[in-house]
């Protein structure tokens, strides 16, 4: 992808210029400063890995609207074939820039793919993971904070909805499976609720706050395809992906 003359975007710009911008006012390429809920070890997801170095680049935008099921298509059974062992999708691939169809086939076939996103999740150490991620253009994200098999609570959420957010807003160090080697601080609300739909499709809210709240707003960004909104452009990441 050509990235020659590329011009970050002021969305982009006021996202990465505190993390280049040294005490003498002069551009770096610095570490960011991480950002720790108590006792947390610095934050990645699925992206959301649990353990990289603070290293910065880019930073997703935040996702602050959502969208009507009237404007999505639905996944047809094609839609939710995958072939196993489930693999990571990496950036530039243009399937992490797809719009993402609602779920509304509840079966085993669902069931076994959540089984794998767990596998590949927990095999790369993430403590999230979403549809896109793996190759898939569905509504649906896997997570558990402790990032162990076993341990914390598993959460699987289908066609989600944000319906409220917090006002305060919290900043963190986050990465990204897909976008391997780049890490960023990124504020986002410290907690919110959501609408969303369980293995079997039955429907419930749950309120999210402090790290789960972090790690489900960092996998909706991919469900929502944040890098074709808020004026960050494909040209943006890749000019930052082939520079850092």
């Amino acid at each position: 992808m050509a990235y020659a003359a590329c011009v970050l975007s002021r969305p982009l710009y006021n996202a990465l210029k505190p993390l280049f911008v040294s005490g003498t006012g002069k551009l770096c390429r610095g570490f960011s400063t991480l950002h720790h809920f108590s006792n947390m070890r610095p934050l990645t997801s699925s992206c959301l890995s649990k353990a990289s170095p603070p290293t910065v680049v880019l930073a997703l935008a935040l996702a602050r609207r959502s969208f009507s099921s009237k404007e999505e298509p639905i996944a047809s059974p094609a839609d939710l074939q995958f072939e196993s062992p489930l693999k990571i999708v990496e950036y530039p691939d243009p399937l992490l820039r797809e719009a993402n169809k609602r779920i509304n086939t509840f079966d085993d076939n669902l069931k076994k793919l959540v089984d794998e996103m767990f596998d590949i999740m927990y095999k790369t150490d993430g403590i999230g993971l979403s549809a896109p991620q793996v190759g898939l253009n569905i509504q649906l994200m896997v997570f558990n904070p402790a990032g162990e098999r076993g341990v914390g609570e598993e959460l699987v959420l289908i066609n989600p909805r944000v319906y409220k957010y917090s006002k305060k807003i919290v900043p963190f160090n986050e990465g990204c499976l897909s976008f391997p080697g780049i890490y960023a601080d990124v504020e986002r609300p410290a907690a919110i609720k959501v609408d969303a739909q369980d293995i079997t499709g039955a429907k419930f809210s749950i309120s999210l706050k402090g790290l789960p709240a972090r790690i489900f707003q960092h996998e909706f960004d991919h469900l929502q395809v944040p890098l074709l909104r808020d004026g960050i452009t494909l040209q943006d990441v890749d000019y930052l992906w082939h520079t850092f």
